[in-house]
């Protein structure tokens, strides 16, 4: 959820501080540039103060005190262009005539371009005041001229060439410090958004981490609700609530099964009891008091599987150390007579010696509920394996049988409640011994898998951790 969150704020984000940025550039560009432009303004009207006192035309002659304030003009030219490399002259309204004075000598006035036009302006009587903007990528020059007015009348412009290498170096340079600062702020931004997004996202990934436990039987799992947004903090109580309803829900269902089971175990007893004192007064081979006799151990067979599920599904795992390997060989010796009995092979093969932790009572009945399904199910002739082996951080138990197996579908819900496969309904047994199964096997954090064994049959495998709570494991290699 991070990862979609995080990239729409960072968007967000970055297209504020870019909108804020590009107007900024532009305003300290265009600051730049009106600075440099009213310097030269200042200048312009500078020389065209004393160009106004050279009374001389293009082609008319100058006094002693003209020709001192015309070498003075020339001077103060030639001295500003030195000093700041920039082209000044003061030209007669006819452009094609030589100019009054200019610096670096020679210099003419183009026929067209942004020099061109600041001197039609000027002739106009209009000073430059905005001249285009020169950006840092550009090497422009930039151009102001001022009208020299005598008696009224526009006698003579002042123009100044500019380089603008130097307001474009420090436009550059603060348009660098403003993507430095940009920067800055979005490194900023990126971190309170990681800080955001955590602290809005750290409840639900509690609330998904304690869903998970309760989905996977751990019950007693809650969420703090005392970090995160206010709505985040009103839905992890209410989840709490909810679960301590489901949770009391299913203490009430195991209790009721639990009670149902024991108080229905008396009364079926001496029903029981009295069939078979009603057997007495039959004759022998009585095929309705043998069919009401299997049907009544049939379902005290049931009622104690419910007890035996209500109380695996209550009780707490006694985890400890135990030798995998022992247990199993120890479990496929005392199913042994009934495999012989069956015309069944049976054998334990693996490791003599593997440890994991497991409840072994818990371990043992879930083993034998396995076996017995599997002796069930395997045709005379055929063989059940029980095997050991380490996956990992865990230990399998592996009991593959050679019977008819099970379908997809089958394979699906296979370990459901009171669920049997059609095709198997006149075998005995209640459809919950795989179900007890499981609850031994999940309160101790064990699991059961079911597969296709090849060729034919069915594969289970029973796995438990290695390690204790807090353990971590490690792998040894021969």
């Amino acid at each position: 959820m991070r990862t979609r969150l995080l990239p729409l704020l960072i968007v967000l984000m970055a297209g504020v501080l870019l909108a804020l940025g590009f107007p900024l550039a532009g305003s300290l560009a265009a600051r730049e540039q009106q600075r440099v432009v009213v310097d030269r303004i200042d200048d312009t009207a500078r020389f065209a103060a004393l160009a106004q006192f050279v009374t001389a035309g293009p082609t008319g002659a100058v006094g002693a005190e003209g020709n001192e304030r015309l070498n003075t003009l020339r001077a103060e030219l030639k001295r500003y262009h030195d000093l700041y490399g920039i082209r000044a002259g003061v030209f007669y309204r006819d452009r094609d005539a030589p100019p009054m004075a200019e610096a670096p000598g020679g210099w003419r006035l183009p026929d067209t371009g942004e020099s061109a036009q600041a001197f039609d302006e000027a002739l106009a009587g209009r000073r430059s005041h905005d001249p285009p903007q020169v950006w840092p990528w550009q090497r422009g020059r930039l151009t102001v001229a001022s009208p020299v007015v005598r008696d009224g009348d526009v006698v003579a412009v002042v123009v100044t060439d500019s380089p603008t290498g130097q307001m474009r170096s420090r436009t550059l340079h603060g348009w660098l410090v403003i993507g430095a600062g940009e920067c800055a702020a979005m490194l900023l931004a990126v971190g309170a958004a990681f800080r955001l997004t955590g602290w809005v996202l750290r409840p639900v990934r509690v609330l998904d981490t304690a869903t998970h436990d309760i989905a996977t039987g751990r019950m007693q799992s809650r969420v703090a609700a005392a970090s995160g947004p206010p709505e985040l903090r009103r839905l992890a109580r209410s989840f709490n609530e909810m679960a301590d309803n489901v949770e009391q829900v299913l203490e009430q269902q195991r209790a009721f099964v639990a009670d149902a089971s024991h108080q229905l175990r008396n009364p079926l007893s001496a029903l029981l009891l009295r069939i078979e004192l009603l057997a007495l007064e039959l004759p022998d081979g009585h095929e309705e008091i043998a069919s009401v006799r299997a049907e009544g151990k049939r379902l005290a067979s049931v009622l104690d599987d419910l007890l035996d599920l209500a109380l695996a599904e209550h009780s707490a795992a006694d985890l400890r150390l135990t030798d995998i390997a022992e247990l199993a060989t120890d479990r496929v010796d005392a199913w042994l007579p009934v495999a012989e009995r069956e015309e069944v092979g049976l054998a334990y093969t693996g490791p003599a010696a593997i440890t994991g932790w497991a409840d072994p009572v818990a371990l043992s009945s879930a083993l034998d509920a396995v076996v017995d399904n599997a002796l069930k199910f395997t045709p005379e002739g055929a063989h059940v394996e029980v095997s050991a082996r380490t996956e990992g951080d865990t230990v399998a138990i592996v009991v593959a049988d050679g019977g008819p197996g099970l379908t997809e579908d089958e394979l699906a819900r296979i370990g459901d409640r009171f669920w049997r496969s059609s095709r198997h309904q006149n075998v005995s047994g209640s459809g919950l011994g795989l179900s007890i199964t499981r609850a031994l096997l999940a309160a101790g954090g064990g699991t059961i898998d079911y597969a296709p064994n090849e060729p034919c049959g069915l594969r289970v495998t029973i796995t438990v951790p290695r390690s204790g709570p807090g353990e971590a494991v490690t792998t040894v290699r021969t």
